[in-house]
């Protein structure tokens, strides 16, 4: 009888390295993209810290001396440049329009904002480009595996060893399997920045709706109509 010539079977991948070859050549792009997701992550970390952004000290202390009168408009102005937090430039936007009507403060807090906003959401679409791309580069890397084991085996001797067809399935899987590993995380950071930069936006609304209330035109009318206060000392003489 003749002898069946010898088909090559796929070898089970036992390392990290093989893991990654056996998923073909759509793991570039998924590891060009993981990389770019690394480098993101970690300037947003990096830039959205609160310190950055509103820091504590910063705030109170301004507003406190604000609101004792203990400095003027170009004080306040000049406190404003010298601390490099997005809520500092925030301030400024609305010192320069010290006594002006509280529509105008109000709307240049708002103005500001808006552009501290864009600030803190730069990259965040590429943390969102990252986890709806990469699935389809794994999914890509699947299909063109799968019709490339289907036509080794149709066109071999090993019609009918399921085994053979099996291990090219899942070698052609393992590129969605990394697609997968790379997009599930990035959506999670995504989701995550969203968050913190939602909550950092309305902490600088909150704090620049404090000092509206404290330097607009009504605020300074009222604080200059509002009785001297009488300490408790006196009131007992």
């Amino acid at each position: 009888m003749p002898e069946t010539p010898p088909v090559a079977s796929h070898a089970i991948p036992t390392t990290l390295w093989q893991a990654l070859m056996a998923a073909g050549p759509l793991i570039i792009p998924i590891l060009l993209c993981s990389f770019v997701l690394l480098c993101v992550v970690f300037e947003r970390l990096m830039a959205l810290r609160r310190s950055r952004v509103v820091p504590k000290l910063f705030v109170e202390r301004f507003l406190l001396q604000i609101s004792e009168g203990a400095v003027d408009r170009y004080a306040a102005l000049e406190l404003c440049d010298e601390n490099p937090s997005l809520i500092a430039g925030v301030f400024a936007a609305a010192v320069r329009k010290w006594g002006k009507s509280a529509v105008e403060v109000e709307q240049a807090v708002l103005d500001e904002g808006e552009r501290a906003a864009n600030s803190m959401r730069r990259f965040l679409r590429v943390i969102n480009c990252v986890s709806t791309v990469c699935p389809l580069f794994g999914l890509l890397g699947t299909v063109t595996g799968m019709i490339q084991s289907f036509n080794a085996i149709a066109g071999s001797a090993a019609m009918g060893k399921p085994e053979l067809l099996a291990g090219g399935i899942g070698t052609a899987l393992m590129s969605t399997a990394a697609g997968l590993c790379v997009a599930i995380p990035a959506l999670i950071l995504y989701l995550y920045f969203v968050g913190r930069v939602d909550g950092l936006v309305m902490e600088i609304d909150r704090q620049g709706q404090q000092l509206v209330n404290l330097i607009s035109a009504e605020a300074l009318e009222d604080r200059r109509n509002r009785p001297p206060r009488v300490s408790k000392v006196k009131k007992a003489a």
